[in-house]
């Protein structure tokens, strides 16, 4: 697994809508890989192998980060933001952010109310941020940054105790950095099957990126490669939950959108591996990719891979690099023993 390329996705800033240099050092790094190397218009990159068979199976996994976007600047220099994706505001405070400027990027920190001055409400929300970039009037910063322009933290990855990697945006450069080793993988492989590798775009706030992919290729089927709640730390209720763990290996979701056949296929290639998968609930919908794939075209049967992740949207998101393998070797396994033949109707043997 090549993790000096996992933590140069994680340090290249990807906020959904502004994924277009991540893209690129994605595409460098597949297309020596695939057969061939396309984009579109939403912004997604595709890296295809063995397009010529029958039946193709379309792998997802997004780029883009949550992040905040600039709404205003007062008349003093300060900056207000809103949301860009479900990012947490309460994480924020005391964080050193770079705003990524129409002219150049910025530099800033978010304000803190001092405690000696009242401290923090506790029921603040994004509205009550304020980003400090050392101006001193609203002129000053309009000469590099306007209304629109996003903003992430500054804050690169790290290893803990050799085991975990944590930093910011690790949902879901993970998915694509997956895809990415997996169609390395498939290089040199015999596949009976053709594959279209995918880090698609804008998943955090409309998931319109998985959508073109999925109804301008029209797969036979499709995996959402994401991450989902790990509950193994302090103050998640297990009981509301469910019990998901790092080091706990891949987890399979279950639910009305997930293709029973699908799940069989990985659940089939875990057992051969001697390798643990864990279970997620997703009843109604997956607040993935997989969503908006499975409703292209005439439908697209779908199931959804995660990643356990802690602290998921915040600054210190956490996973483990061995689960992060065992995916990719999951995922592997599968495709390499896929006939091609196989029949995903709910209602043929």
């Amino acid at each position: 697994m090549e993790k000096e390329f996992l933590q140069e996705l994680l340090h290249t800033p990807s906020p959904s809508s502004m994924e277009m240099a991540i893209q690129k050092k994605w595409m460098k790094y597949v297309a020596p890989y695939a057969d061939e190397i396309r984009t579109d218009h939403a912004g997604n990159v595709i890296a295809v192998l063995n397009e010529k068979a029958d039946f193709h199976l379309l792998l997802a996994g997004h780029c883009d980060e949550v992040a905040f976007v600039v709404n205003r600047i007062d008349d003093q220099g300060f900056v207000y933001v809103e949301k860009m994706g479900g990012i947490n505001p309460k994480s924020a405070i005391g964080m050193k952010v770079e705003i990524l400027g129409s002219e150049k990027n910025v530099n800033g920190v978010i304000g803190v109310n001092a405690q000696h001055h009242g401290g923090l409400k506790g029921d603040f929300d994004v509205e009550d941020l304020f980003i400090d970039c050392g101006a001193t009037s609203k002129e000053e910063l309009e000469r590099n940054i306007q209304i629109g322009d996003l903003v992430v933290y500054r804050r690169n990855s790290e290893i803990l105790n050799d085991r975990y990697i944590s930093g910011r945006g690790l949902d879901n450069r993970t998915g694509a950095f997956i895809v990415a080793e997996v169609i390395k993988r498939l290089k040199d492989q015999k596949l009976n099957i053709g594959i279209y590798g995918v880090s698609t775009v804008n998943e955090e706030t409309n998931m319109g990126g998985a959508y073109f992919a999925a109804a301008g290729l029209k797969p036979d089927a499709a995996l959402a490669l994401d991450v989902t709640f790990a509950t193994d730390y302090p103050s998640v209720d297990k009981r509301k939950h469910g019990d998901i763990r790092l080091d706990g290996g891949p987890v399979l979701a279950k639910g009305a959108p997930i293709n029973r056949k699908l799940n069989q296929l990985l659940e089939k290639s875990a057992k051969k591996l001697e390798m643990n998968v864990q279970y997620e609930l997703t009843p109604r919908h997956t607040g993935t990719d997989a969503d908006k794939m499975r409703l292209t075209g005439n439908g697209v049967p779908v199931s959804l891979v995660s990643l356990p992740l802690r602290y998921m949207h915040s600054p210190v998101e956490t996973a483990s690099l061995k689960d992060i393998e065992e995916e990719i070797e999951l995922l592997v396994e599968m495709i390499t023993n896929m006939s091609g033949t196989e029949t995903l109707n709910p209602l043929e043997d």
